[in-house]
């Protein structure tokens, strides 16, 4: 039994080797785990696969689709924007709404999804405000990990100890109880970042680099307009384009103003991005059209028109429906010798052009230009025609998309469809009603038919490689479990501590799990620790509460270094940091969250509780 319990230690610690080079995947190195101790014979084929059958890959699975829901329907995006509108130009204001939005949307969605979707957020609040776009990013990521602190579904090892709670006769976790100590935490933290922290950063602001910006799609525009602008306009009654059609008004021959979107405040203010020529205009659309400033003011007075303000807000819902492309024309295109009007540009691609550029001089009128190989078209229109027009390769090569593609939410309709959703998961699971893992799986579900997203999304959403190094690690603890090795641990664990206080194990049990996530990953330090906590309770005669309460956070408070968690690797490049800028801002935030588990946790959940 020692030379297995042994070997299972040789595992780990060529696991951990391998993990901390850098230089095998996560995943790989989960199969090899799997693999040595099904060979060695430590495990069964059954024992050492079991770990793709647990509910934890089905969680976690779960978990990814619910957090892809409120990706795709802007619910983080809203964040962001309510935090651009609020947060002003001051840094400490700014920091703490950033962290607080990054730690609530991290406490129902993937801490790496709120981290990507942050960071071009976060740049652009620096960039338009002048601050050091380093002194949030990494309080930032900072915050999405904490996250994982707030609720049951935060993060995969709260999940991993949850189970392995139940797995050992007690009664799991519910939903929000450890929220207590996670609030407290995520507190302590903006305190310390507020006073100290953002100091031990530079405060010296970097522009970025012009070559690695993509451009906005009002700046690909100037390359080819001549005077034009876009406007909104709402028809009023009595208008002489009420119950006409977009071809009878002939607005664009006659006018030279081109109706390019129409928001309809009869259908529940549903936006026509490519209105056709049978569209029929209606009192109170407001239309969007672009042409020249003196054209669009005869347009109002002879039309009865009223010029609308163009708000952020307005411009951000037709930015998720509609952007714009750059696009040349191929040598062996089907449209050069006609003009747009007669190739039926809008008709054939669903795509209005803007603007026709040649030997870099844009054409005023394009509409009735021939089209010549290698002019430059600027098209607007839906995403997905846009997305459609990168397919005729043998017709146009797409050479720029602006900034905003990025930022594509596109099912924001479906917004408070998918906080329904999330609301009822959290419900179902709060009051017990049905068991976790059938609440997520009825939330994914509910998320596809919905059409919050398609069942593709569903599954592209679920990172494949996570999920094998969840399946893979698991079954070192039943290893370990097996072969005596947790028991090992326990006995050394126990004779350095000794007759001490409960609060000393839990320091022990803190540290070596916060020790273990320098090298391994979270998930893995979680799955080694959680079952020597419980029964390092049980032998110390306490709740095994307190210890795996300290074994989840220390889990998520994998501060001190870039490569612990995807979470902080990703702000490395953005905010231009150095590795000893984790190690001055982390270990002074991990034991800030070692002394708030080690004097809160306690009192959530008592050592010796009275029933």
């Amino acid at each position: 039994m020692f030379s297995d319990a042994t070997f299972v230690y040789a595992v780990i610690v060529v696991a951990a080797v391998l993990m901390a080079s850098n230089r095998v995947r996560f995943d790989v190195i989960a199969l090899l785990v799997v693999l040595a101790l099904m060979l060695s014979g430590v495990l069964t084929v059954r024992e050492a696969l079991a770990g793709f059958g647990s509910s934890v890959v089905i969680l976690v699975a779960g978990l990814l689709i619910v957090g892809e829901m409120l990706a795709r329907t802007g619910v983080a995006r809203a964040v962001g924007d309510w935090i651009m509108k609020h947060g002003g130009t001051s840094e400490t204001r700014l920091l703490i709404l950033i962290m607080v939005g990054a730690g609530v949307l991290g406490s129902a969605m993937s801490s790496t999804a709120v981290v990507a979707i942050f960071i071009p957020i976060v740049l652009r609040i620096a960039a338009e405000t002048n601050l050091n776009a380093s002194r949030m990013l990494l309080p930032m990521s900072y915050a999405a990990l904490i996250s994982g602190m707030l609720t049951l579904i935060g993060t995969t090892p709260n999940i991993v100890v949850h189970e392995e709670l139940k797995g050992a006769g007690y009664d799991g976790f519910g939903f929000f109880s450890f929220m207590p100590v996670g609030i407290v935490v995520l507190a302590v933290a903006i305190i310390y970042i507020l006073l100290i922290g953002r100091r031990l950063l530079s405060s010296e602001v970097h522009k970025p680099s012009e070559q690695n910006l993509s451009r906005s799609i009002l700046d690909l525009w100037d390359d080819f307009r001549t005077g034009e602008d876009v406007a909104r306009l709402r028809i009023n009654k009595g208008s002489p384009l009420v119950g006409r059609t977009i071809a009878q008004t002939e607005l664009h021959t006659r006018e030279r103003v081109l109706i390019i979107g129409v928001n309809r405040a009869s259908s529940g203010a549903e936006r026509i991005s490519v209105p056709v020529p049978t569209t029929e205009l209606q009192a109170q659309d407001v239309l969007v059209v672009v042409g020249r400033p003196e054209d669009v003011q005869r347009l109002i007075e002879s039309q009865l028109l009223t010029s609308l303000p163009r708000t952020t807000r307005e411009r951000q819902r037709w930015l998720w429906e509609m952007g714009g492309a750059r696009v040349l024309i191929h040598p062996e295109s089907r449209l050069i010798g006609k003009s747009i009007r007669e190739a039926e540009f809008r008709s054939t691609y669903g795509l209005h052009v803007l603007g026709l550029r040649r030997a870099k001089e844009p054409f005023p009128d394009p509409a009735d230009e021939k089209i010549r190989p290698a002019d430059s078209l600027f098209v607007v229109g839906p995403w997905s025609r846009i997305r459609q027009l990168q397919r005729w390769s043998h017709d146009f090569v797409v050479t720029e998309l602006p900034s905003e593609f990025a930022d594509i939410v596109p099912s924001y309709r479906r917004m408070p469809v998918a906080l329904g959703i999330l609301a009822a998961m959290v419900a179902l699971t709060v009051f017990d009603v049905v068991p976790l893992v059938a609440a997520v799986l009825m939330a994914s579900l509910a998320a596809v038919f919905t059409r919050c997203l398609t069942m593709e999304d569903a599954y592209r959403a679920i990172h494949w490689s996570s999920l094998v190094l969840v399946a893979g690690m698991l079954p070192l603890a039943d290893a370990l479990q097996k072969t005596g090795g947790s028991q090992l641990v326990v006995d050394a664990l126990m004779s350095a501590v000794g007759d001490a206080s409960p609060y000393m194990m839990l320091t022990v049990l803190f540290f070596l799990t916060a020790g273990l996530g320098l090298v391994l990953s979270n998930t893995a330090s979680a799955v080694l620790v959680a079952p020597i906590a419980i029964y390092a309770a049980s032998l110390l005669g306490v709740s095994p509460y307190p210890f795996a309460v300290a074994v989840l956070i220390a889990a998520s408070a994998a501060y001190s270094t870039p490569v612990s968690t995807p979470v902080v690797t990703l702000v490395v490049d953005p905010g231009k940091y150095k590795f000893t800028d984790f190690l001055k801002l982390g270990i002074p935030l991990l034991v800030l969250t070692y002394l708030v588990t080690l004097v809160v946790a306690p009192l959530v959940f008592p050592f010796h509780p009275s029933y």
